[in-house]
């Protein structure tokens, strides 16, 4: 359809979230960030930018919050339990999310996770090893998913023999819960409650162990730091633990997961990274760029503000379409074309300003390696099966397997 011939009364009732824009919903991007750019979201209060100036406008701004209490009240998400939810650093505000987030930074500085390469390094070998062994490989499940929780694991100090696959049901179920109650079903919306209850129940379990018998992880430091008395409470110590360990490999999964589909679908890149390894980081970056593993984030309005000149009233939330903002051709040249040697790639994936993602350096990390080692190993990488699909979720966006012959 040409843009040209279109009109706000024609894009006034889109809903860019409907689900058949949901395997490719940049063209609909594309047609709103040029003729309505600062979008309200049909029957709702919510507003959508899509543009990469406005999404960072946002993400800057100290007057837009992220904490769901300045929803009103009949707004407000049902999300339990909320003795934990409501302490989750995703969704504070200075001075609790300065205090938090400062604990655990120490452990994601770039120096820091650069000691991790050769554990990782180990970790994609030895899963790689048995793909060989059985000539295929389900990207998600037998890479995606155990390299992330692998490392996160022993980063926390979680038990070895931590059953993985419940871990990854509970996250798959309790991650569903970030789409909101009015957009997810209430059969998964009850799979997500009790996914988190057992997560609590593990970590408490946990905790309580470690603070009988110490041992030498970010866990233990974690602790030591709710005994100090001012610093974490049991709550805070329980929900950064959590955060940690969901956040720790949703990302990387998803990384991982789209951004091999990614190559596969431009076989002109795959060669040329498999020819040029050292495109490896800059690789990264633009696979993140194209189908990076966070679709969207928001924001409210603690005050009465604009963007881009339209008004956005006090208890109002901004849905910051990241997917949107990295292929905004007024920041990236031919943005929907892949080019693993883009430069000045400032794609928004991982957030801007005070909620830039923690663990970006260490997501980064293990997208570089894994995706570099597979290209090495299996010189006849290809799909193996069906296409295949994006999961229900979608503030977080990933596959729900990819099936390869090696």
């Amino acid at each position: 359809m040409d843009l040209a011939l279109s009109t706000l009364g024609d894009v006034a009732a889109i809903d860019p979230f409907a689900p058949e824009y949901r395997a490719d919903p940049h063209p609909i991007y594309h047609r709103l960030r040029q003729l309505d750019p600062v979008h309200r979201l049909p029957g709702t209060r919510d507003w959508t930018v899509f543009r990469h100036a406005d999404a960072t406008a946002v993400l800057r701004d100290p007057r837009f919050s992220a904490d769901p209490a300045h929803l009103p009240p009949d707004a407000q998400p049902i999300a339990g339990p909320r003795r934990v939810e409501s302490k989750v650093l995703l969704f504070l505000d200075p001075p609790n999310h300065t205090r938090i987030r400062s604990l655990v930074s120490a452990a994601f500085t770039p120096a820091r996770v650069r000691r991790l390469r050769t554990r990782v390094e180990e970790l994609v070998s030895d899963l790689l090893d048995r793909a060989e062994a059985k000539g295929s490989l389900e990207v998600i499940g037998d890479l995606a998913y155990p390299l992330p929780v692998a490392v996160i694991c022993e980063l926390l100090g979680v038990p070895a023999d931590a059953d993985q696959a419940t871990f990854r049901r509970w996250a798959s179920d309790a991650t569903r819960r970030l789409d909101g109650e009015l957009d997810v079903d209430p059969e998964s919306w009850a799979r997500g409650e009790e996914a988190v209850a057992s997560f609590i129940q593990y970590f408490i379990t946990l905790i309580n162990q470690r603070r009988e018998q110490p041992e030498d992880g970010l866990l233990d430091a974690l602790i030591a730091a709710e005994q100090a008395g001012d610093r974490l409470d049991p709550e805070e110590l329980l929900a950064i633990v959590i955060l940690l360990f969901l956040a720790g490999h949703e990302t990387t999964m998803n990384l991982i997961g789209n951004g091999l589909w990614a190559l596969l679908r431009h076989p002109d890149q795959l060669e040329r990274l498999r020819r040029d390894p050292s495109l490896g980081p800059g690789a990264v970056e633009e696979l993140l760029r194209y189908d990076g593993p966070v679709h969207v984030t928001s924001r409210i309005a603690t005050e009465d503000l604009r963007v881009a000149g339209t008004p956005i009233r006090k208890g109002e939330q901004v849905i910051v379409v990241l997917a949107a903002a990295n292929r905004d051709p007024a920041v990236f040249a031919d943005p929907d074309r892949l080019d693993l040697g883009r430069r000045e790639n400032r794609h928004l994936t991982f957030s801007a300003g005070m909620h830039y993602c923690l663990g970006a350096a260490l997501a980064q990390l293990e997208g570089e390696v894994a995706i570099g080692a597979l290209l090495r190993r299996f010189p006849t990488l290809a799909l193996a099966g069906p296409e295949p699909v994006y999961r229900d979720h979608f503030v977080l966006r990933g596959l729900r397997s990819l099936e390869l012959s090696v």
